[in-house]
């Protein structure tokens, strides 16, 4: 039979390129992404689909970087400044910000970007929002309409069916753990804290987590 790869995060299916049957046995070369999976699945006769030569792989072809400033929102319940703007994307641990450094929650980036008919026409319906590096996980909208959810890589979320020629409005919600705010709030007398835990291993000299949307953000044009 001819075997089908199904991608149990995006739920794509395609019948595999590159297969071969020898003495009862089918054997299919595979690529896995950093924490990659695939489910191999048989069901229709080989004979209706052959292999055809080509890789069973993703490639892909990066557009263009969206660099440039964001404008990022922390919330202020919960210790934030409010909204700010990053000139670069950066390490929340690594800001000046007290309110940003020691910040537990989700934070929004926004920003605006323009595509050509071209960029869209020549993708296909195979656009895609590579994020880079994220720490822990996040939530990309398109013009308001949610592409998905990433929390491994690759980070990146198909945006095909949420983009429009000209102006695109970009929201990505971007969640990490709790240390950090418990670290910040050790620092604090106990009527300033936010946060209330019987944990004990964090204090205020725990170094802080990695977190926040790191980057580069990248459209890219995935190909089969």
């Amino acid at each position: 039979k001819a075997p089908e790869l199904w991608d149990p995060v995006t739920g794509r299916r395609a019948f595999a390129e590159s297969y071969s049957e020898q003495q009862g046995r089918t054997f299919v070369p595979l690529e896995f992404p950093p924490c990659g999976a695939w489910f191999v699945v048989f069901r229709e006769a080989s004979s209706a689909h052959p292999p055809r030569g080509g890789s069973n792989a993703l490639h892909s072809v990066t557009l263009h970087e969206i660099a440039g400033p964001w404008r990022v929102t922390f919330d202020a319940k919960w210790g934030g400044p409010g909204t700010v703007t990053f000139e670069k994307l950066d390490n929340w641990a690594d800001r000046p910000e007290p309110g940003i450094r020691h910040y537990s929650g989700t934070a929004i980036y926004e920003k605006e970007i323009e595509l050509t008919d071209n960029e869209i026409d020549q993708t296909r319906g195979n656009l895609w929002l590579d994020l880079g590096f994220v720490r822990e996980l996040a939530e990309v909208f398109v013009n308001g309409h949610s592409c998905g959810v990433v929390w491994a890589p690759p980070f990146r979320v198909d945006i095909s069916e949420a983009v429009k020629p000209g102006k695109n409005q970009v929201r990505i919600e971007v969640v990490n753990f709790w240390p950090n705010r418990i670290i910040g709030d050790a620092k604090l007398p106990q009527d300033e804290r936010l946060t209330r835990t019987n944990i004990r291993k964090l204090t205020a000299d725990t170094a802080l987590m990695p977190s926040g949307l790191f980057g580069p953000v990248q459209l890219m044009h995935l190909k089969e």
